[in-house]
């Protein structure tokens, strides 16, 4: 049986004995502009389809109406900061944050003193949970996806990597490392690692170096995101450089798949892929039906996937209880969702997740490649 249906039946059986509010408060950061606007856009877009829907039907687990507080943070993590605290002073029980990890473990700061659960909409950087243990990721973290990409490119016969990090951002820096780690375990060699600063114009002297490198990598991996990752692809490639390039979630928009021609052939890790006849696939029909838009991303689905934990949180709790709801999420093992299954139990709080690769394709498409779970015994530890 699904974790989602035990849970609710539970609840079901115990709601006329339980205490709520009568309404459930969640404050949304959405930046509407700047660099997190492609990711936290879309994410909002689910999460409130989903929402809306569960809405329609009487509230999370049918019985708890909800009613959302969205302020753009601008992709401004000050800004964001003053935003979380407006929102908790307008009794905000559930915070869903931006997109990345430094917004987040921001506004976890200030979520802290009262244990209000914080989980961010798409930022992938385990650091981000060491906040605190209300503090929750809901995409599979880079460790992971950094763990299964390497397990992919030694499959492929890749035995020299070389690495793009910006030490501007946890998620920039982290994932290639954490690739590098288990690439090396796996018996491959990073062979260099370049540094560049996010929103760099010009990374024509990055591929001078990997051009002179004295060993020739095989591999370049980066979780460099725009602007910085079309810069450095178009300046790789036109300097002739055809090495294969992998990189993670962050390459999974429409702007990096409408690049055409240097993007072909690029692999990226991703949180899902929908499939034929899957509840995925399902979600995107009835959304495009309800919007006229298709989501062309995996962000909008992870959105309801966060309105689906946060429903199974609450079931599990009992309550709206703040440091309840996120005790209890804590411990949900094999919840569902529509992406994947998510446990956080027996884990740092970053939902242990099937990781997608995927291949761009010449027509600015995107292909499956494989989906695998992560050992999380065998994990990079942040």
């Amino acid at each position: 049986m699904k974790m989602k249906s035990l849970l609710l039946g539970t609840a079901v059986a115990a709601l006329a004995s339980a205490s709520f509010a009568e309404e459930y408060v969640i404050g949304v950061m959405s930046a509407q502009s700047g660099y997190l606007a492609p990711y936290d856009g879309p994410a909002y877009a689910g999460f409130k389809f989903c929402m809306d829907e569960k809405m329609a039907n009487g509230g999370l687990n049918g019985t708890i109406p909800v009613r959302l507080i969205v302020k753009d943070t601008r992709s401004d993590i000050a800004f964001g900061v003053q935003v979380v605290q407006e929102m908790l002073d307008d009794g905000a029980q559930f915070i869903v944050s931006s997109a990345d990890a430094d917004p987040t473990i921001a506004a976890a700061q200030i979520t802290a003193p009262d244990m209000v659960p914080t989980m961010t909409f798409a930022g992938t950087a385990p650091v981000l949970t060491q906040v605190g243990p209300h503090v929750f990721g809901s995409y599979p973290a880079d460790n992971q996806q950094g763990a299964v990409l390497a397990g992919y490119a030694r499959d492929q016969g890749f035995e020299k990597a070389w690495l793009l990090t910006s030490p501007d951002s946890a998620y920039s820096l982290g994932g290639p490392r954490y690739f590098g780690e288990v690439f090396k375990t796996l018996g491959g060699e990073v062979v260099g690692e370049s540094t560049y600063s996010l929103n760099q114009p010009d990374f024509s002297a990055i591929v001078t170096n990997i051009q002179n490198a004295e060993t020739t990598p095989d591999v370049i991996v980066t979780w460099a995101w725009e602007p910085d990752f079309p810069a450095f692809i178009r300046a790789l490639r036109g300097a002739g450089v055809e090495t294969q390039v992998m990189g993670g979630d962050v390459l999974d928009t429409p702007t990096v798949r409408g690049l055409g021609e240097v993007v072909s052939g690029v692999v990226h890790t991703s949180g899902g892929f929908p499939d034929e006849g899957s509840a995925y696939a399902d979600f995107i029909t009835r959304f495009e039906e309800a919007t006229g838009t298709k989501p062309d991303n995996n962000y909008y689905v992870n959105g309801c996937d966060i309105a689906d934990m946060i429903e199974q949180a609450v079931a599990a709790a009992g309550t709206t209880d703040p440091a309840a709801v996120s005790a209890a999420m804590a411990e949900i093992e094999n919840g569902e969702a529509t992406m994947s299954n998510f446990t956080f139990k027996g884990t740092d709080r970053m939902p242990l997740r099937e990781v997608v690769v995927a291949r761009i394709t010449a027509d600015g498409e995107k292909e499956f490649v494989l989906r695998e779970m992560a050992d999380p015994e065998t994990l990079p530890k942040p």
